[in-house]
């Protein structure tokens, strides 16, 4: 698949979806050379994790927390000129709740890999001699297994094969598995939860560092990457919706939807979302695997405090229970991400709560939502001033990310005509769907055509 470049033209490749997918495959082909087009339907670059203003405010469309193990996405970071340890606060690896709850408090410290775990276990407060027995079990067999398993499973099953226990289970392995997959324990693919833990948990210690945005998703990199195409006499277009492809003698013609004009390209990448890519590829390619994905939801709550209201840290885990509305799984301090840890940042007092899998919640609706929230931040915080903000506002991204279960085929691009390519956060790799998983798509993409 791909096209082979000719010696005497540059090759014109369009990319359609400008997400962290479309821009990492973008910065890639203008870096070798390829004059490139990027086409996004919205008003702003990220795709599904992106900027926003509402009532005056500069928010994203979820909060996010990356890895120190994705390594494509912050060497993509650096090729466009951003400089992640300004951008990113970089904390050790944790499960962190907040000290007046039944939860726990694990922390690494910085040694090398594995003593920074096998320290934080010992450490670690919150946890029977079982819990910690169980876990140093579940890590010293999934290294001697190579992280990897025979036919794929639940991640609850896995985790009851190992004997893990219900405490550790409830304040560790659950609210990892749903940060990473975005799916339930219960339908969650084991071995994609593995593939994330060997990558940091099993890597060097720095691959397992939480890394948190300090500035805006599309100022994170999509907004750079923009700038370093066109520096290198490529185009970027924002609301340009692309409605059908079409093959040529040579090459392939899309069509825009508004104005119902086409172009001619000598490539294309698709880096739409899953239901948009199927219907440009359908009579053209199969899109069984693309029709086939199920969806996850994505929620963050924000909510405005009076600036002294200050976590004692940039972010804790949370005790979540549907049925009391303690819907939050973590809460972030914005306060002490965008200008550092300032206390005039404009974002003072403004926590973020992320709850992932968030179909149950979504349907009690935004202000039933919120004042279960709220609620549950006053009780685990024992601060009565979290239960009523000054502003808040809810952000659902109802398709955030595809249901990532056992054995599930994910669409790739073995198949794919001559000159086209897919790419995308749901394209076959070892990650669930993540910003990780959307660069590496993106790069591989864009590799076809070189």
């Amino acid at each position: 698949m791909g096209t082979s470049p000719d010696n005497n033209k540059q090759d014109h490749i369009a990319v359609i979806g400008g997400g962290w997918a479309g821009c990492a495959a973008a910065v890639r082909l203008a870096q070798a050379g390829r004059r490139v087009s990027l086409f996004e339907a919205g008003r702003t670059l990220g795709g599904r994790a992106r900027r926003v203003d509402i009532d005056g405010r500069t928010l994203d469309n979820g909060q996010h927390i990356l890895l120190g193990a994705y390594r494509t996405t912050l060497k993509l970071m650096k090729t466009v000129g951003i400089d992640a340890g300004q951008t990113l606060l970089r904390l050790p690896l944790q499960m962190r709740y907040p000290a007046h709850t039944d939860g726990m408090d694990f922390i690494a410290p910085r040694l090398p890999a594995p003593l920074h775990v096998l320290l934080a276990l010992i450490r670690a407060k919150g946890l029977t001699r079982d819990d910690k027995m169980a876990l140093a079990r579940f890590s010293t067999t999934a290294r001697w297994m190579g992280w990897q398993l025979y036919e794929d499973c639940s991640v609850a099953e896995l985790l009851e094969r190992y004997e893990q226990t219900e405490r550790l289970t409830r304040l560790m392995w659950t609210p990892l598995c749903i940060a990473a997959l975005n799916t339930p324990p219960q339908r969650a693919s084991a071995q994609v939860f593995l593939n994330v833990l060997r990558d940091s948990l099993g890597a060097r210690r720095a691959a397992s560092d939480m890394l948190i945005p300090r500035t805006d998703l599309t100022s994170l990199f999509p907004q750079q990457a923009a700038a370093f195409v066109e520096q290198r006499g490529g185009e970027v277009h924002c609301g340009h919706a692309v409605d059908a492809i079409a093959a040529l003698q040579e090459g392939w013609q899309i069509r825009f939807r508004q104005s119902g004009q086409t172009a001619s390209f000598d490539g294309v990448v698709i880096a739409a979302g899953p239901e948009a890519a199927a219907d440009l590829l359908e009579g053209i390619s199969d899109t069984t695997a693309l029709r086939a994905l199920n969806y996850e939801p994505i929620t963050t709550c924000y909510l405005q405090y009076p600036p002294q209201v200050r976590l004692d840290q940039a972010f804790y885990a949370l005790l979540d229970d549907p049925q009391q509305a303690a819907w939050g799984q973590f809460v972030f301090d914005r306060g002490q991400l965008g200008a550092g840890d300032s206390a005039d940042s404009t974002d003072s007092g403004l926590l973020a709560v992320v709850v992932s899998a968030a179909g149950d919640a979504l349907a009690q609706g935004h202000a039933a939502l919120t004042a279960g929230i709220t609620s549950q931040l006053a009780q685990q915080l024992q601060n009565p001033l979290l239960e009523t903000p000054l502003w808040s506002k809810v952000i659902s991204e109802k398709r955030a990310t595809f249901s990532c279960t056992p054995g599930l085929l994910r669409p790739d691009n073995s198949a794919m005509p001559p000159g086209l390519a897919l790419a995308g956060d749901y394209v076959a790799g070892d990650y669930p769907a993540t910003l990780e998983a959307a660069a590496q798509s993106g790069i591989k993409a864009a590799e076809l055509f070189l």
